[in-house]
């Protein structure tokens, strides 16, 4: 089982900045890619940004040049550093990790708000 825990959100004026944390512990040897979604309420959840264990990114046009993201494969976490906060960033942002030949595990999400 691979448990996935986030931190980091809050509330942020816009034109802030704010770093999420994930951390996945469990039993497995090693975890594949890790990442943020976000969700909005009654939208989908979409992908803001993922990060493979070479460390290939891939970061959603609507945070590119603006959010970042990084891993330490030794301690199996992921931060997401965001900055240049807009109010449309506001939302429920939930932290993945998938283990090589088992189902993606999520984390219970963190609630980052943008004020304006």
């Amino acid at each position: 089982q691979v448990r996935v825990v986030e931190s980091g959100g809050g509330s942020v004026q816009a034109g802030g900045s704010r770093t999420l944390s994930c951390v996945a512990s469990g039993s497995f040897l090693r975890i594949g890619d890790m990442g943020w979604y976000r969700q909005v309420a009654g939208q989908e959840r979409e992908l803001v940004a993922s990060i493979s264990r070479d460390f290939v990114v891939t970061i959603a046009d609507s945070v590119k040049g603006r959010f970042s993201i990084s891993r330490n494969n030794a301690k199996t976490t992921v931060d997401l550093r965001m900055i240049d906060l807009k109010a449309d960033d506001t939302g429920v942002y939930y932290c993945y990790a998938d283990p090589p030949g088992r189902l993606r595990s999520w984390g219970q999400g963190t609630q980052v708000t943008v004020s304006s």
